[in-house]
């Protein structure tokens, strides 16, 4: 059922951000950076700019962890993309609505102006997929911004699964997270439709093996 009354709404983030700090916040966590400079905290302090692509069933992790308002997510405008954007915004995320499907071109333009508030943020397979598919969209706001894309596999351990589409990860208290980033990568500025593709498919092969990767040592944690 669609939830629209205004209060409701602001209801659902208001409890969705308070359980997600409760269950995220008691994960131990652990990073991998291939590019030390990658990591948001050094980022943050050098002020480099870059995109953090995540799948979109690891969301919890970021949401917790990478939550400041110098970071700008793109949630989609999906039937629920409202109540995402509720408990997001209370997180500490900026927010811009659109997706690189749906309402690809508005959305996409937005994230361009937002270069200068910090981070760009995006689920690259968000918000219907395919599970672990990089849309293009992820490539073309590289190359329109300048901003290498940091594609980071992540993974919680003995996580609880939705049945939806992405098999949706939501943590259990006290377990161990983990998060494998690879080198990043930048799309040219002047990137034709076959430079765009082949990105495209570099990011996803990235994302999928730093995921894989983030599976496998959650596991020895």
């Amino acid at each position: 059922m669609k939830i629209q009354h205004p209060l409701l709404i602001k209801s659902v983030g208001v409890t969705g951000s308070w359980l997600i700090r409760r269950l995220s916040g008691s994960s131990r966590y652990h990073f991998r950076y291939a590019n030390p400079a990658t990591n948001p905290e050094v980022a943050r302090r050098s002020n480099d700019r870059y995109i953090y692509a995540f799948f979109h069933e690891v969301m919890l992790f970021p949401a917790y962890y990478w939550a400041w308002p110098e970071m700008q997510i793109l949630i989609s405008d999906h039937r629920d993309g409202e109540l995402i954007t509720q408990v997001v915004k209370r997180l500490g995320f900026g927010v811009v609505r659109g997706s690189t499907t749906r309402g690809g071109v508005r959305a996409l333009r937005e994230m361009t102006h937002r270069v200068d508030q910090g981070h760009l943020c995006v689920t690259p397979d968000g918000p219907r997929g395919p599970r672990r598919h990089v849309h293009q969209g992820l490539a073309y706001l590289s190359s329109k911004t300048g901003l290498p894309i940091v594609g980071a596999g992540m993974a919680f351990q003995n996580p609880w699964r939705a049945r939806s589409w992405d098999q949706f990860a939501v943590p259990r208290p006290f377990q161990a997270a983990a998060c494998v980033v690879p080198e990043p990568l930048l799309v040219p500025p002047d990137a034709d439709r076959e430079t765009i593709e082949a990105c495209r498919l570099e990011v996803e092969r990235r994302m999928q093996a730093a995921t894989l990767e983030a599976e496998e040592w959650v596991k020895e944690l």
